[in-house]
């Protein structure tokens, strides 16, 4: 059968550093750092006491109060996001077929916060049952998908994605597939998470996994850095529309970008560290770059996992060389984690959108918080601490979770 190609014709984005895709991108270019103390608890009794929180959010511009209390951070988030996509592609009730248009939306943890308020609240009790009829709709991680749908009374396929922290990339890589495959004419697809909470930094904490630069947060999220120490936690989430070409310039619709592939594979290792020589992550690029009919020596720039981990960020720019050669010193990297710190299963979403941007604007935003080279890493052209203007036709965006899962997703300029 011959395959439908895809676009992009609307994106959202909800992010510490950026309320929205605009103020986001000019954060982005701008080498901004969204981490600072957390303020949604007390976290001095916490090893790690700083997170990248949502700045100047207030949910209620956006939600009814009363049907907020029916929802988790998490769907809140993903709501507000999808809205601001929606409302860029131009959708109305007269441009599309809501029987093809879907939903695909992930999160790494879900409902975690109402899971953890709601046990904590009987743990505390005469240990009488009194949980709201309303906690599971609110923890189960399908919710959103369900909610966003029935906002916009979308009746195509419909599910959620988990991957941990490649989980909404796996959400834009199904949502390409189906609609090149004919399924639908149109899909959301994206991730959000609201896991800045005392389970989230504790249990992350634990593993070592975070940052304690504590008298420092706006440099501890650092990818590639010598004095990495681990990556800082994040909150939202991030849409992007995307649509069948014939369809949305039937309609008029601006298009971003062209999305032409995408690579998943696991690297069947360790439940939480990547491959030392990125195997499972070679395959999934060179399955993006090959499914999109292009070339390794085509790709111009890489929007890395690069989480600020003293392992994962050794393996994915090894990964990189093994896969590209001598072509990988020639493309731009980044990773912009080290500005909007890691959101989790949301972080491939929001991560999706700055490379489209990068694509569009002939921008590339800045790896911030590089002050010593890494023996350890090959000396790729990671657009250490300054934004830099260059023609970007062709760029992909890397994923990868616990667990092991790797996923790659390929943009073309439109």
């Amino acid at each position: 059968m011959e395959l439908k190609r895809v676009v992009v014709t609307g994106l959202g984005a909800l992010t510490p550093i950026g309320n929205n895709v605009p103020a986001l991108w000019d954060s982005l270019v701008k080498g901004v750092s969204g981490a600072g103390p957390i303020t949604h608890f007390d976290a001095s009794k916490f090893r790690c006491r700083i997170a990248s929180e949502l700045k100047g959010f207030d949910a209620s511009d956006f939600i009814d109060r009363k049907e907020m209390r029916l929802l988790d951070g998490y769907t809140v988030y993903g709501l507000v996001t999808v809205d601001e996509a929606m409302r860029d592609a131009g959708f109305d009730d007269n441009n599309v077929d809501k029987d093809r248009f879907g939903v695909v939306w992930g999160s790494g943890m879900g409902g975690v916060k109402s899971l953890q308020d709601e046990l904590l609240s009987y743990a505390v009790s005469d240990c009488t049952p009194r949980f709201s009829p309303y906690w599971i709709p609110k923890v189960i991680v399908d919710i959103c998908a369900g909610q966003i749908a029935i906002r916009y009374g979308l009746r195509g396929p419909n599910y959620c994605t988990t991957a941990a922290c490649a989980t909404s990339a796996v959400a834009i890589g199904d949502a390409f597939d189906l609609i090149r495959l004919g399924k639908a004419d149109a899909m959301v697809a994206g991730g959000s998470e609201c896991a800045v909470i005392e389970a989230g930094i504790g249990g992350f904490g634990n593993m070592r996994a975070l940052s304690t630069r504590n008298d420092d947060p706006q440099t501890a999220s650092r990818p590639f850095d010598k004095d990495r120490d681990g990556f800082v936690l994040g909150e939202g989430a991030g849409a992007l529309i995307l649509e069948e070409l014939e369809h949305a310039k039937a309609r008029g619709a601006h298009i971003y970008a062209e999305v032409t592939g995408s690579g998943l594979s696991a690297d069947a290792y360790h439940i939480t560290a990547s491959h030392p020589e990125g195997s499972g992550v070679i395959l999934a690029m060179r399955q993006a770059v090959e499914e999109s009919g292009m070339a390794l020596g085509d790709v111009d720039h890489i929007n890395t996992h690069g989480t600020s981990t003293p392992i994962g960020d050794i393996s994915e720019p090894k990964a990189i060389v093994g896969l590209f050669g001598d072509h990988a010193y020639r493309m731009a990297i980044n990773s912009t984690k080290s500005m909007t710190g890691h959101l989790l299963g949301a972080a491939g979403a929001v991560e999706a959108i700055a490379t489209i941007l990068t694509i569009k604007n002939g921008i590339v935003p800045p790896t911030i918080n590089h002050f010593t080279d890494d023996p350890q890493i090959p000396p790729l052209d990671f657009t250490f601490n300054k934004a830099r203007k260059r023609e970007v036709d062709f760029a992909i965006s890397n994923a990868f979770g616990f667990g092991g899962h790797n996923v790659c997703l390929a943009f073309r300029k439109y």
